[in-house]
C-alpha cells in the first residue's frame, strides 16, 4: 500500500527538490519560448536564491521518497504558489492536488499563481482547483508587483487567482 506524507522540506531536501524540479520541467522543453529554456531548467544556485528570498517548499513523500514539491511565498499582501513540480513518473496520482490543497489551507491571504502561458496542462490543473486566469493587463501589473522576473517572462506568462483574490488595484 502506498502512503503519502505531506511535510515541509528542510535543507537536507535540497538535492531532492533540485532533482524533482529539473525532472518535471522537461515538460516545458519545446513548449515555452526557446530563449527561456536552459539546462538545467533551474540551476542549484537559483533554487538557493529562491529559498533565501522566502520560498518555503513543501513536499509529498511516497513510501519514504520525496516525489513532488510546491513552494509558498508571502509577498506584500498576497501569497504566491511557486515552483510546483511532481516527478514525471508520479504524475496523475494526485500529488499536485494534495500539495495545492495543503498550501491553500496554510494561508488566509489571497493566492496567486504564475505559470507559462503555453503550459496549458498547468493552467488547466489550476483552473480545475478553482483558480481563474486574470486579464492580460492585470497579469502584467501583478507580475511586476509580486514577482521578480525578466520582461520576456512577463510577456510569456499568465497569472491565476484564487477565490480570495479581489481584482488588483494600483
Amino acid at each position: 500500500m502506498t502512503t503519502n506524507l505531506i511535510r515541509q522540506c528542510s535543507p537536507d531536501d535540497l538535492d531532492a527538490i533540485f532533482g524533482i524540479i529539473n525532472d518535471s520541467a522537461r515538460a516545458y522543453r519545446g513548449v515555452i519560448p526557446p530563449d527561456r529554456w536552459h539546462e538545467p531548467y533551474m540551476p542549484i544556485d537559483e533554487l538557493c536564491r529562491e529559498i533565501e528570498s522566502g520560498v518555503r517548499f513543501w513536499g509529498v513523500e511516497t513510501d519514504g521518497e520525496l516525489v513532488g514539491v510546491m513552494g509558498i511565498q508571502d509577498v506584500k499582501d498576497v501569497t504566491l504558489i511557486r515552483h510546483a513540480y511532481v516527478r514525471t513518473s508520479m504524475r496523475g496520482k494526485g500529488i499536485g492536488s494534495l500539495l495545492l490543497k495543503h498550501l491553500s489551507d496554510l494561508t488566509g491571504r489571497p493566492l496567486l499563481i504564475g505559470t507559462w502561458a503555453d503550459a496549458t496542462w498547468a493552467v488547466k490543473f489550476y483552473e480545475k482547483h478553482g483558480f481563474r486566469l486574470v486579464s492580460t493587463g492585470e497579469k502584467n501589473a501583478l507580475l511586476k508587483r509580486y514577482w521578480s522576473i525578466p520582461e520576456r517572462q512577463v510577456e510569456t506568462s499568465v497569472v491565476l487567482a484564487g477565490s480570495g483574490y479581489d481584482r488588483y488595484s494600483s
